[in-house]
């Protein structure tokens, strides 16, 4: 099957019955692109991605690489469509192979008019409707270095979905122009030998046409960056972390952004180091945050804890990975809900808001940073890998929209005019007015301990019950106050949806394919997922015949909370997951509530 491929001509195989005089036109189109760590293939994925946007399409990109610098299987998939997606797609367009692996995994995928272009430099494969140029090699010589390979590749496929030529060179100048004029002048030539060889080739040019959209005021971002952003423009201005997949990005971004504001980025030593570092300043007085992973999450608990019994506002960004212990810390999964839900020892209050898309993201920081100032409790965004480090397009970010509240925060009149400051005074409404330490006139205490509501330490009997009613009924006063989710498909529908993150793109393509074959759905998406929405979950079971709940983990999570506080509803519930570290497809929810039916 694989034998040492010939260095110049390129390789083409075609069947007769497959040969087509008219390109195929896509207003859907995926291209996977595959190879060993190190081969570019993000790179590959990342232009593609762009030249989608500029042609007024909706894109969605996802990733699939191993945790190491270089080596091993690397793939991306970029999707392309008229119509909004924040998905992958079922079936693969085109296929890039930088290896022999990479055919060999992606071929199931393969839609039946699909195509394979591969790097013939050091395999050859004889597969049907499949070209084969050696882009190492055709790079190598007049450039200097095969990584080249990777800007050839995007050529030759400009070549194959006939690509408007100066809007693809255009794509590697912006995309290269920052690294300086040499790596711009290498990759314009790069794009155009591998444009050179895929015309000269037999049977390769114009063999798909992609539609254009009309998506164009969109931008193409990551969650991690949305919320990246949303810190800043919602006043946040310390963040303390440390490096961890996939949260690495959202400090990354942080340490572009904050700065020239006046904020303070810390990459702590560790994960404790973080957690106590975001506490102390926010205790200070600024709006603070870390961002971490499962393994950082577990070192966290305890500070997190401690934010709670002290009643110190901070947000912890969770971006959720394949657990436990260090897991695969590059794949998808949403496994720490029932960790967040019921954190750390003891009891104390705290507020777990799920974005779904990075307008989510943007949004739900601001408001994060809102409800722990204003509550004075740890609030934790519940990402995903899928959500944090998959691009794709959405709408600008509403700037003008975002409003910060830093809660019943007094100022120096009002701190003046008190007879006594009781930090943890015991108010009606629940919500206590409070000043950073400083503030002229006042003094008091904060510590971990059970303490009175001047923070004395204390272990009355009788002062516990209150101090821990104060805390607990917080997550009651709150609820209308908590993100509310939203609900999509026709009202009268007796088949419900429910899910969270970033499985609100597949399950809205999944109502779109249901749709088609005559079967109505009611998608619920929770914006919050903890304390548990009853009073929005309620209606919308009582209203749905059977109602399920798409989760990445391996025991339901979300639907057990759901059980534990609907136990009514017990009998409607039924689990579609998934934790192979993949996200979900469409066509996979559509065949578990078809079988479930």
């Amino acid at each position: 099957m694989s034998t040492s491929a010939p260095r110049s001509a390129p390789l083409a195989s075609e069947t007769p019955a497959e040969r087509r005089t008219a390109p195929i036109e896509l207003a859907d189109v995926s291209v996977m692109i595959g190879g060993q760590g190190g081969d570019g293939t993000l790179t590959v994925s990342d232009l593609l991605g762009r030249y989608f946007r500029q042609r007024g399409l909706y894109v969605y990109t996802s990733r699939n690489v191993l945790s190491r610098i270089r080596g091993g299987h690397a793939d991306a998939s970029v999707r392309a469509s008229r119509e909004p997606t924040s998905a992958v797609k079922a079936q693969v367009d085109v296929l890039v192979a930088f290896d022999q692996q990479a055919i060999d995994l992606g071929r199931p995928e393969l839609a039946p008019h699909g195509f394979i272009l591969y790097d013939s430099t050091s395999f050859r494969s004889e597969l049907p409707n499949s070209a084969g140029f050696p882009f190492a090699t055709l790079v190598g010589g007049p450039l200097g270095q095969p990584i080249f390979k990777n800007t050839a590749a995007y050529g030759a496929l400009s070549v194959i979905f006939g690509f408007d030529a100066a809007l693809t060179r255009g794509v590697i100048e912006d995309r290269f122009r920052r690294r300086g004029a040499e790596a711009l002048d290498k990759n314009l030539k790069a794009l155009e030998i591998g444009r050179k060889a895929a015309q000269e080739a037999a049977g390769v040019a114009d063999r798909f046409s992609v539609v254009e959209g009309d998506a164009h005021d969109l931008i193409l971002t990551t969650g991690n960056q949305a919320v990246a952003l949303g810190f800043t423009v919602g006043g946040g201005r310390f963040f303390a972390g440390y490096p961890i997949t996939p949260a690495t990005e959202v400090m990354e971004y942080l340490q572009r952004y904050l700065p020239p504001l006046g904020g303070v980025v810390r990459q702590a030593e560790d994960e404790l180091a973080a957690i106590n570092m975001v506490l102390g300043a926010s205790y200070a007085g600024a709006r603070a945050m870390t961002s971490t992973s499962g393994p950082g999450l577990s070192l966290m608990t305890e500070g997190i804890g401690h934010a709670g019994a002290a009643e110190i506002p901070v947000l912890v960004a969770d971006c959720q990975r394949v657990g436990p212990s260090t897991g695969e810390p590059t794949r998808h999964e949403q496994s720490d809900l029932a960790h967040l839900a019921h954190l750390g020892h003891g009891e104390f209050p705290r507020f777990i808001v799920a974005p779904a898309d990075p307008v989510d993201c943007f949004d739900l920081t601001i408001e994060a940073l809102n409800l722990a100032e204003r509550w004075r409790l740890p609030v934790i965004l519940l990402l995903d890998q899928a959500l944090c480090q998959n691009t794709t397009t959405c709408a600008r970010f509403e700037l003008a929209h975002a409003k910060v509240d830093r809660g019943a925060r007094l100022s120096e009149a009002q701190a003046a005019a008190l007879e006594e400051y009781r930090v943890y005074a015991v108010h009606e409404d629940g919500v206590t007015p409070w000043a950073p330490p400083g503030t002229p006139g006042l003094w008091s205490e904060v510590t971990g301990n059970e303490h009175d509501e001047w923070g004395h330490v204390s272990v009355d009997p009788v002062n516990r019950r209150k101090m821990m009613r104060h805390r607990m009924e917080k997550m009651v006063r709150a609820r209308e106050e908590l993100p509310a989710g939203r609900l999509f498909g026709p009202a009268g529908a007796k088949i419900g949806v429910v899910g969270f993150g970033s499985t609100s793109g597949p399950i809205l393509e999944a109502q779109r394919l249901l749709a088609a074959r005559g079967i109505a759905s009611r998608y619920y998406q929770a914006r919050t997922v903890f304390p548990v929405p009853a009073h929005e979950l309620d209606p919308f079971l009582a209203s749905v015949d059977a109602a399920y709940v798409v989760e990445h983990n391996y025991t339901g999570q979300f639907a057990n909370l759901v059980r534990a506080a609907l136990p009514w509803h017990h009998a409607k519930l039924r689990s579609i997951l998934k934790y192979d570290g993949a996200s979900f497809r469409a066509p996979e929810i559509v065949a578990g509530i078809q079988e479930a039916r």
